[in-house]
């Protein structure tokens, strides 16, 4: 087996997808790039059909990979019923992570099928929490899921209900780990503090979007993650394919099925400058924009395993070439230069000049979980 790398460890370089690192403070191996079946399925317009998203599927782990990401709504369903046909005689080898929270007759209006309305089909409550994780398990074909996330916070029910519903599952060995999704950081730290005093499963991850145009985890939620020893999974990390170098300045719009976030990229000049410092790299390196937007999140502080979507196998392949190499020092910075936010929420645009305000303009060790992740290998397993 390959060694196993803290997520959390300074200097983590990844080779390959059996390179597993640690998901949290828990002894779950994942593979450092984890694939995303959102495109599993033709339901919502830019999937691929059953035989397509197998071979997607298989290449991925025949090269080492593990981690698999879907959710109760993904292509209506279809996500999880293709993903657990596949998983079928290779369950043990599998990590699978689905979602509850969002109401499927969301999804099923904006296909423009309308069902009775049910306020209790969404939510982060018991009810639903229980009812979508039996449905997944059915369309997955499996006894057990290896992460649970709570896929959204929707400010209704109590942290305290939703923390003991998840230790309930657990107990009732329906799910291993809980994680979370697009929460905000008070509620994932009052959260697991209140998992800690009263003995309940803790979150181990948190899935949230980052890129080179979207910065904003590192504002708060990157340092709470560091601090109480949460995983980072993000997804968008080629920002909707715009990093992917596809497009060009002249476009001013585009006919993709996921047209409006792509139409918010095209507009904005400071993504183009972006976008164009990571083709100058690519260049240099002789790797592809999006290996680079990629490498780029995999030196990032705390990150476990970034997630990837693909709809060919020339896709696949393109992002898992990312782990074949490490941006120089000189390059990230740079990066980090061109794809600083313009300004900071209040107050950490105050705290980020942390020295200026309480060091008198000397240097002060920071702690080791804020600083760049690169290369630490622990134990063998």
């Amino acid at each position: 087996m390959k060694d196993t790398a803290d997520s959390s460890a300074i200097n983590k370089t990844l080779t390959a997808l059996d390179n597993y690192v640690l998901l949290g403070k828990s002894g779950l191996r994942v593979s450092p790039l984890s694939l995303g079946t959102m495109t599993f399925g033709e339901e919502w317009g830019f999937g691929n059909n059953k035989e397509a998203c197998k071979k997607i599927f298989d290449t991925y782990h025949e090269k080492g990979g593990n981690f698999y990401d879907t959710a109760n709504i993904y292509t209506n369903g279809d996500s999880e019923r293709f993903l657990g046909e596949y998983i079928a005689d290779k369950r043990s080898e599998c990590v699978i992570a689905t979602k509850y929270s969002i109401n499927p007759a969301t999804t099923e209006a904006l296909a423009g099928r309308h069902t009775r309305p049910n306020p209790n089909a969404g939510g982060n409550h018991r009810k639903n929490l229980v009812e979508t994780l039996d449905g997944s398990l059915k369309r997955l074909g499996t006894g057990y899921v290896d992460l649970l996330y709570v896929h959204l916070w929707e400010y209704r029910t109590p942290i305290n209900e939703v923390m003991r519903a998840l230790d309930d599952v657990v107990r009732a060995g329906k799910a291993l780990y809980v994680a979370v999704s697009d929460t905000p950081s008070w509620v994932v730290s009052s959260a697991n503090t209140m998992a800690e005093i009263r003995g309940l499963t803790p979150f181990i991850g948190f899935q949230t979007r980052y890129n080179l145009l979207n910065r904003s985890l590192e504002s708060d939620i990157q340092p709470m993650c560091a601090d109480i020893g949460i995983g980072i999974v993000p997804w968008s990390v080629l920002a909707e394919g715009f990093l992917s170098g596809k497009h060009s300045r002249d476009q001013k719009n585009t006919d993709s099925k996921r047209k409006g976030q792509v139409n918010s990229h095209l507009k904005n000049e400071r993504n183009w400058r972006i976008l164009d410092e990571v083709k100058t790299i690519a260049q240099e390196c002789s790797r592809t924009p999006a290996q680079v937007a990629v490498n780029w999140i995999l030196q990032k502080p705390g990150i476990t395993s970034p997630l990837i979507g693909a709809r060919t196998l020339e896709q696949l392949q393109d992002n898992l070439n990312a782990l074949e190499f490490t941006l120089s020092q000189e390059q990230m910075a740079r990066l980090d230069h061109v794809s600083n936010p313009i300004e900071w929420p209040f107050p950490q645009d105050v705290v980020r000049n942390l020295d200026r305000f309480t060091g008198m303009g000397m240097e002060i060790e920071m702690p080791q979980q804020f600083h760049a992740v690169r290369n630490l290998r622990t134990s063998k397993i």
